[in-house]
Protein backbone atom coordinates (compact mmCIF):
# COMPACT_ATOMS: atom_id res chain seq x y z
CA UNK A 1 0.00 0.00 0.00
CA UNK A 2 1.37 3.39 -1.02
CA UNK A 3 0.13 6.58 0.65
CA UNK A 4 0.77 10.06 -0.78
CA UNK A 5 0.10 13.38 0.94
CA UNK A 6 -0.14 16.41 -1.33
CA UNK A 7 -0.55 20.07 -0.41
CA UNK A 8 1.09 23.28 0.79
CA UNK A 9 3.25 24.28 3.77
CA UNK A 10 0.93 22.58 6.27
CA UNK A 11 1.67 19.27 4.57
CA UNK A 12 5.27 20.23 3.76
CA UNK A 13 6.09 21.02 7.41
CA UNK A 14 9.78 21.59 6.77
CA UNK A 15 10.63 18.87 4.27
CA UNK A 16 14.36 18.90 3.59
CA UNK A 17 14.34 17.80 -0.06
CA UNK A 18 11.53 18.52 -2.53
CA UNK A 19 12.99 16.02 -4.99
CA UNK A 20 12.55 13.16 -2.52
CA UNK A 21 8.95 12.16 -1.73
CA UNK A 22 10.27 10.25 1.26
CA UNK A 23 11.42 13.52 2.85
CA UNK A 24 8.54 13.70 5.30
CA UNK A 25 8.89 16.94 7.27
CA UNK A 26 7.74 17.16 10.88
CA UNK A 27 3.96 17.56 10.49
CA UNK A 28 0.90 15.34 10.25
CA UNK A 29 2.30 13.15 7.41
CA UNK A 30 5.23 12.20 9.67
CA UNK A 31 2.83 11.33 12.49
CA UNK A 32 0.76 9.22 10.13
CA UNK A 33 3.84 7.54 8.70
CA UNK A 34 4.71 6.33 12.20
CA UNK A 35 1.22 4.92 12.72
CA UNK A 36 0.79 3.40 9.27
CA UNK A 37 4.17 1.72 9.02
CA UNK A 38 3.93 0.39 12.58
CA UNK A 39 0.91 -1.74 11.73
CA UNK A 40 1.52 -2.69 8.11
CA UNK A 41 4.13 -3.00 5.41
CA UNK A 42 3.47 0.16 3.39
CA UNK A 43 5.12 3.21 1.85
CA UNK A 44 4.29 6.76 2.91
CA UNK A 45 5.25 9.77 0.77
CA UNK A 46 4.93 13.53 1.17
CA UNK A 47 4.94 15.92 -1.79
CA UNK A 48 3.62 18.99 -0.02
CA UNK A 49 5.47 22.17 -0.97
CA UNK A 50 5.32 25.43 0.95
CA UNK A 51 3.41 28.19 -0.83
CA UNK A 52 1.49 25.89 -3.15
CA UNK A 53 -1.88 26.91 -4.56
CA UNK A 54 -4.11 24.56 -6.52
CA UNK A 55 -2.54 25.79 -9.78
CA UNK A 56 0.89 24.84 -8.44
CA UNK A 57 -0.36 21.32 -7.79
CA UNK A 58 -1.46 21.15 -11.42
CA UNK A 59 1.98 22.23 -12.65
CA UNK A 60 3.63 19.31 -10.87
CA UNK A 61 0.77 16.80 -10.85
CA UNK A 62 2.34 14.23 -13.16
CA UNK A 63 5.74 14.25 -11.46
CA UNK A 64 4.55 14.55 -7.86
CA UNK A 65 1.41 12.45 -8.05
CA UNK A 66 0.62 10.37 -11.12
CA UNK A 67 4.16 9.05 -11.63
CA UNK A 68 4.32 7.96 -7.98
CA UNK A 69 1.23 5.73 -8.42
CA UNK A 70 -0.23 6.04 -4.92
CA UNK A 71 -2.99 3.70 -3.76
CA UNK A 72 -4.26 6.32 -1.31
CA UNK A 73 -3.96 10.02 -2.15
CA UNK A 74 -4.70 12.83 0.29
CA UNK A 75 -5.04 16.41 -0.97
CA UNK A 76 -5.01 19.39 1.41
CA UNK A 77 -4.99 22.71 -0.45
CA UNK A 78 -6.74 26.09 -0.45
CA UNK A 79 -5.43 28.58 2.08
CA UNK A 80 -2.71 30.00 -0.19
CA UNK A 81 -5.27 30.49 -2.94
CA UNK A 82 -6.70 33.13 -0.59
CA UNK A 83 -3.59 34.30 1.28
CA UNK A 84 -1.55 35.03 -1.86
CA UNK A 85 -4.14 37.56 -2.97
CA UNK A 86 -3.62 39.63 0.20
CA UNK A 87 -0.87 41.94 1.38
CA UNK A 88 -0.33 43.43 -2.06
CA UNK A 89 0.73 40.12 -3.65
CA UNK A 90 -2.39 39.82 -5.84
CA UNK A 91 -1.48 36.27 -6.84
CA UNK A 92 -4.38 34.31 -5.41
CA UNK A 93 -6.69 31.92 -7.23
CA UNK A 94 -10.34 32.82 -7.72
CA UNK A 95 -13.02 30.41 -6.50
CA UNK A 96 -14.02 29.62 -10.08
CA UNK A 97 -10.48 28.76 -11.16
CA UNK A 98 -9.86 26.89 -7.89
CA UNK A 99 -12.83 24.65 -8.63
CA UNK A 100 -11.96 24.10 -12.29
CA UNK A 101 -8.33 23.19 -11.59
CA UNK A 102 -9.16 21.01 -8.58
CA UNK A 103 -11.70 19.10 -10.67
CA UNK A 104 -9.05 18.57 -13.36
CA UNK A 105 -6.61 17.17 -10.79
CA UNK A 106 -9.19 14.68 -9.59
CA UNK A 107 -10.15 13.62 -13.11
CA UNK A 108 -6.51 13.09 -14.07
CA UNK A 109 -5.82 11.06 -10.93
CA UNK A 110 -8.81 8.79 -11.42
CA UNK A 111 -8.08 8.37 -15.13
CA UNK A 112 -4.40 7.54 -14.66
CA UNK A 113 -4.82 5.48 -11.49
CA UNK A 114 -8.01 3.39 -11.64
CA UNK A 115 -9.10 2.26 -8.19
CA UNK A 116 -7.20 5.00 -6.35
CA UNK A 117 -8.66 6.05 -3.00
CA UNK A 118 -8.70 9.84 -2.61
CA UNK A 119 -9.26 11.81 0.59
CA UNK A 120 -9.92 15.55 0.36
CA UNK A 121 -9.24 17.70 3.40
CA UNK A 122 -11.06 21.02 3.67
CA UNK A 123 -8.77 23.89 4.57
CA UNK A 124 -9.23 25.89 7.78
CA UNK A 125 -8.23 29.06 9.58
CA UNK A 126 -8.22 30.16 13.20
CA UNK A 127 -7.59 33.56 14.69
CA UNK A 128 -3.86 34.38 14.75
CA UNK A 129 -1.17 36.84 13.75
CA UNK A 130 -1.45 35.98 10.04
CA UNK A 131 -5.25 36.00 9.84
CA UNK A 132 -6.44 38.64 12.31
CA UNK A 133 -5.51 41.73 10.23
CA UNK A 134 -7.92 40.59 7.48
CA UNK A 135 -10.02 38.10 9.40
CA UNK A 136 -13.28 38.67 7.55
CA UNK A 137 -11.59 37.99 4.21
CA UNK A 138 -9.80 34.89 5.47
CA UNK A 139 -12.88 33.43 7.11
CA UNK A 140 -15.14 34.10 4.15
CA UNK A 141 -12.82 33.22 1.28
CA UNK A 142 -11.32 30.14 2.91
CA UNK A 143 -14.86 29.02 3.64
CA UNK A 144 -15.70 29.30 -0.05
CA UNK A 145 -12.71 27.10 -1.02
CA UNK A 146 -13.64 24.64 1.70
CA UNK A 147 -17.18 24.37 0.38
CA UNK A 148 -15.84 23.81 -3.13
CA UNK A 149 -13.64 21.01 -1.79
CA UNK A 150 -16.61 19.42 -0.03
CA UNK A 151 -18.71 19.70 -3.20
CA UNK A 152 -15.99 18.06 -5.30
CA UNK A 153 -15.68 15.22 -2.79
CA UNK A 154 -19.41 14.63 -3.18
CA UNK A 155 -19.25 14.92 -6.98
CA UNK A 156 -16.40 12.39 -7.28
CA UNK A 157 -17.69 10.23 -4.39
CA UNK A 158 -14.57 10.77 -2.32
CA UNK A 159 -13.98 10.91 1.40
CA UNK A 160 -13.87 14.39 2.94
CA UNK A 161 -12.39 15.70 6.18
CA UNK A 162 -13.81 19.00 7.47
CA UNK A 163 -10.79 20.39 9.30
CA UNK A 164 -12.51 23.67 10.12
CA UNK A 165 -14.99 21.69 12.18
CA UNK A 166 -12.13 19.78 13.81
CA UNK A 167 -10.29 22.95 14.82
CA UNK A 168 -13.49 24.71 15.91
CA UNK A 169 -14.28 21.81 18.22
CA UNK A 170 -10.73 21.78 19.61
CA UNK A 171 -10.98 25.49 20.46
CA UNK A 172 -13.84 24.78 22.83
CA UNK A 173 -11.22 23.25 25.15
CA UNK A 174 -8.08 25.28 24.39
CA UNK A 175 -7.56 28.60 22.56
CA UNK A 176 -6.54 28.98 18.92
CA UNK A 177 -2.90 29.63 19.86
CA UNK A 178 -2.64 26.11 21.24
CA UNK A 179 -3.52 24.63 17.86
CA UNK A 180 -1.96 27.03 15.33
CA UNK A 181 1.15 29.20 15.33
CA UNK A 182 -0.39 32.06 13.36
CA UNK A 183 -3.94 31.08 12.45
CA UNK A 184 -2.82 28.98 9.48
CA UNK A 185 0.17 26.78 10.36
CA UNK A 186 -0.51 24.13 12.99
CA UNK A 187 1.44 23.66 16.18
CA UNK A 188 2.54 20.13 17.08
CA UNK A 189 -0.84 19.66 18.76
CA UNK A 190 -2.57 20.98 15.65
CA UNK A 191 -0.75 18.49 13.45
CA UNK A 192 -1.86 15.74 15.81
CA UNK A 193 -5.46 16.94 15.40
CA UNK A 194 -5.15 16.66 11.62
CA UNK A 195 -3.60 13.21 11.85
CA UNK A 196 -6.36 11.98 14.16
CA UNK A 197 -9.07 13.35 11.88
CA UNK A 198 -7.46 11.65 8.87
CA UNK A 199 -7.25 8.32 10.69
CA UNK A 200 -10.88 8.56 11.75
CA UNK A 201 -11.91 9.19 8.14
CA UNK A 202 -9.75 6.46 6.64
CA UNK A 203 -10.46 3.92 9.37
CA UNK A 204 -6.92 3.07 10.42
Amino acid sequence: MRYLFQGDSITDAGRANYEDPHSMGSGYPRLLEADLTFGQNCEVMNCGISGSRVVDLLARWKKDCLNLKPDVLTIFIGVNDVWHELGGRCNGVSPELFEDVYRLLLREAQKALPGIRIILMGTFVTEGTATNPEWDVFEGEVGIRREITRKLAEEFRLEYVDLQKVFDEAQKDLPAGHWTVDGIHPTAAGHRLIAQAWKKCVGV
